[in-house]
């Protein structure tokens, strides 16, 4: 008895065990087959769009101008002709210029005369006969020479411009003791000169409507360093130096007894800043 239910246990398992073992067969067998391509595109993920800023194309910056012979206030309008490498920073430019300057003699001295009669004495030049002032409308180029698109790093560029300039001649008047206000002429020579009887200037506007308008032309040439910030920035700041040249077509008479000449050649350094944009 034992044993016949020993062998009907053995193969009721036996049964269960291959019934179950097909059953695992079929479902495997009935599974749709895998596509690898599927598998490929559904483990790439799509990388974030870069959206790099556009590059700068324009710009506009103004300054002073500290020359060996006078000094001048500018304004530039540039357009950049070439890529950016990497920075701001970096590109050749093409700009147009209009310029304010005074000239000033090397034999200028200003002074004052206690005893000119005037309780509050000004200050004046001695022997200036005029003031000179131009006005210069330029077009030119900035090439760069040097520099890397690091932080803190700067640009060199080589600049180069010309164009016209308007020169106007005023004549320059003193105060007198007498009341009276006197310019540089053969009639007025000795009192001009004489110091004892001079007051002071009588100010930059007088004359003005007696100004004598000279056309010329211009150059400047030099070297353009402009500092690069740490981070991305639409600021611009720059010293530039160099040396321009003015020729007139007439000679500019500034002081008495010194020689006059249709021509200007100075050094000059100046400082500008002013901002960039795409």
């Amino acid at each position: 008895m034992n044993n016949c239910f020993k062998t009907g246990l053995f193969s009721l398992s036996f049964l269960l065990i291959g019934s179950s073992h097909g059953y695992a067969q079929t479902i495997i067998n009935s599974s749709a087959p895998v596509d690898s391509s599927k598998k490929a595109k559904s483990a790439y993920v799509a990388k974030p769009k870069i959206v790099r800023p556009k590059p700068i194309s324009k710009e506009l910056s103004g300054g002073i101008r500290l020359n060996t012979d006078g000094w001048s206030l500018f304004l530039e309008r540039g357009v950049v002709k070439s890529e950016a490498r990497e920075s701001d920073f970096f590109y050749n430019l093409r700009y147009a210029q209009i310029e304010f300057s005074e000239k000033k003699h090397a034999k200028e001295t200003r002074t004052t005369n206690p005893g000119g009669g005037a309780e509050s004495p000004k200050s004046y030049i001695f022997g200036k006969v005029n003031n000179f002032y131009t006005f210069k409308i330029g077009y030119g180029n900035r090439r760069m020479i040097a520099g890397k698109p690091d932080p803190g790093t700067v640009s060199i560029h080589w600049i180069y411009n010309g164009g016209l300039s308007l020169g106007m001649l005023k004549p320059y008047y003193l105060n007198v003791s007498s009341g009276e206000e006197i310019k540089y002429s053969d009639a007025s020579k000795d009192e001009f000169l004489s110091g004892y009887n001079i007051v002071g200037s009588s100010g930059v506007l007088k004359g003005i409507g007696e100004m004598k308008y000279i056309p010329g032309l211009q150059f400047r040439t030099g070297l353009h360093f402009d500092f690069a910030a740490r981070e991305r920035k639409k600021s611009k700041l720059a010293i530039e130096t160099g040396i321009a040249a003015e020729l007139y077509t007439k000679k500019i008479e500034l002081m008495v007894n010194q020689k006059a000449t249709p021509y200007f050649v100075n050094l000059y350094l100046s400082f500008q800043f002013g901002r960039r944009w795409e």
